[in-house]
C-alpha cells in the first residue's frame, strides 16, 4: 500500500461492546475484565529484559497499523522475521492472550493497558535500557507517569488521538464550536455518532458538564434522554467516520482525530471538510507498546520498541497511519500533515485535562451497558 492511499479506518473496528466478550472474574476491581487466572513467574514479573535477539518477532495489533517499509528495515537491520497476527477489538485481543497464545509485542489502548498490567498479563519494562524512551517519557511528563500504568512501568507510549467532530462545510458551512453542533439542523438525516459506547455515552456527558465515565443512574437517565433529542437527526452509529464524510452520506459526524488526519489524503479538495475539537471538551486516548507475560522473545520486542521510537521510524509511521506519535521531534510532521485540521493536535494541555475513558467495576460497567442498549434501540 503506497503512503498515498491510508489504510482502511483503524478505528471502525476498535470497540464492539465494551464487556461484551468478558468474563465474571475480578469483576469488583475491574468490573470483569475477565483474564484467565496466570500464575506469573517472578522472572515474568519484574525480571529485567535482556535487550537483545532472542528469536523472531511475533507482533498482534491492528491491521495497517505500521508502515510497511519500517517493518523491513527492522527485518534487514536485526535479520528477524516478524510474524504478524492482527486483532479487530480488545476483546478479540484478551481472548487470544487467554486462550495461551504467545505473542512478543501488543498493543493495547490505555484502559486496556491498565487491566492487562493489574491481571498479571504484561512484562515490567525498563526504559533505561531504550536508546529512545527518553525522546517520550521526557518530551511528556504525563507518559512519564500515566494514570493507567503508574511509572508506565509496563508500557510505552504508541500513538495518542482526541475525538471531536467532523463535518462537511459545503454542506453545513460553518460551526459553533461546542459538542450542540450534532443537533445542527441542517445535517438532518446525515448526522452520525460513532459506534462506541463510551464515545457517545461521554460526547453527552461532556455536554451536560458531567464526568465522561459517569456511572451515576441519575446522570445516565441526562444522558440518555439527550441522546433521545438527537435521534430525528441521527443518520445512524458508524466508526467509518471518514469515509461516509467522504462520499456524502454525512454532513457531520462524531470523529477521532487519526481517522480524519487519513481522511486528507483521500480529499480531493480539504477545504470542503472541517474538524473540530469541541469547547466543552474532547475525550483524549493513546495506544501504548506492551509486552506480554508469555512473550517468548521479550529481548527482540524490546528492540523493536526502540526501533520504533527513533524519529526517522516515527515521521514514516505518521505520515502512514495518520495518528500522532508522542515522541520529541516529531511535531512538525504530524502538524504539516494536519495542517487543514489543526484541532487534530493532542497538546500537553489535553492529556492533563484527564479525559480518558476510565475503567470501573462490573456494577459501573453494567450500568453503562445498560444506558448504550437504550441510546442505540432509540
Amino acid at each position: 500500500m503506497s503512503p498515498e492511499v491510508p489504510p482502511p479506518s483503524r478505528r471502525s473496528l476498535l470497540r464492539a461492546a465494551a464487556f461484551g466478550a468478558l468474563g465474571a472474574a475480578g469483576a469488583a476491581a475491574l468490573g470483569g475484565c475477565g483474564f484467565a487466572p496466570v500464575k506469573v513467574s517472578d522472572d515474568e514479573a519484574g525480571a529485567p529484559i535482556d535487550v537483545r535477539v532472542d528469536g523472531d518477532l511475533v507482533y498482534f495489533n491492528w491491521a495497517d497499523y505500521v508502515d510497511p517499509a519500517v517493518f523491513d528495515g527492522f527485518r534487514k537491520e536485526y535479520g528477524v522475521k516478524i510474524i504478524q497476527s492482527n486483532f479487530d477489538s480488545m476483546e478479540g485481543m484478551v481472548a487470544k492472550l487467554n486462550a495461551g497464545n504467545h505473542y512478543d509485542i501488543i498493543f493495547p489502548t490505555a484502559k486496556w493497558a491498565q487491566r492487562l498490567a493489574r491481571g498479571g498479563k504484561l512484562r515490567r519494562i525498563d526504559h533505561s535500557k531504550l536508546a529512545h524512551s527518553e525522546s517520550v517519557l521526557g518530551k511528556h511528563a504525563y507518559f512519564a507517569d500515566p494514570w493507567y500504568d503508574p511509572g508506565s512501568a509496563h508500557t510505552v507510549p504508541f500513538t495518542v488521538y482526541k475525538t471531536g467532530i467532523g463535518w462537511r462545510r459545503d454542506q453545513i458551512g460553518d460551526l459553533t464550536g461546542s459538542w450542540d453542533d450534532l443537533w445542527n439542523r441542517k445535517a438532518k438525516g446525515r448526522t452520525f455518532l460513532l459506534d462506541d459506547r463510551d464515545e457517545v455515552l461521554g460526547m453527552a456527558a461532556l455536554k451536560l458538564g458531567l464526568g465522561i465515565t459517569t456511572s451515576d443512574t441519575g446522570d445516565l437517565d441526562r444522558i440518555t434522554s439527550l441522546l433521545k433529542t438527537l435521534r430525528p437527526s441521527l443518520r445512524g452509529f458508524s466508526s467509518d467516520s471518514y469515509n461516509n464524510l467522504l462520499n456524502g452520506n454525512a454532513a457531520i459526524s462524531q470523529a477521532w482525530s487519526g481517522d480524519m488526519a487519513a481522511m486528507l489524503n483521500q480529499a480531493k479538495d480539504p477545504t470542503v471538510f472541517g474538524f473540530q475539537a469541541p469547547r466543552e471538551g474532547t475525550p483524549i486516548n493513546s495506544d501504548c507498546y506492551a509486552i506480554p507475560s508469555n512473550a517468548r522473545h521479550p529481548g527482540t520486542a524490546m528492540l523493536f520498541i526502540d526501533y520504533m521510537l527513533r524519529p526517522e521510524n516515527v515521521k514514516k509511521n505518521i505520515e502512514y497511519i495518520g495518528y500522532p506519535m508522542p515522541v520529541a521531534g516529531t511535531e512538525d510532521v504530524y502538524a504539516a500533515l494536519v495542517k487543514p485540521f489543526p484541532e487534530c493536535i493532542v497538546t500537553d494541555d489535553d492529556l492533563t485535562a484527564d479525559l480518558f475513558f476510565r475503567n470501573g467495576t462490573r456494577a459501573q460497567e453494567d450500568a453503562r451497558d445498560t444506558a448504550w442498549t437504550h441510546v442505540k434501540a432509540g
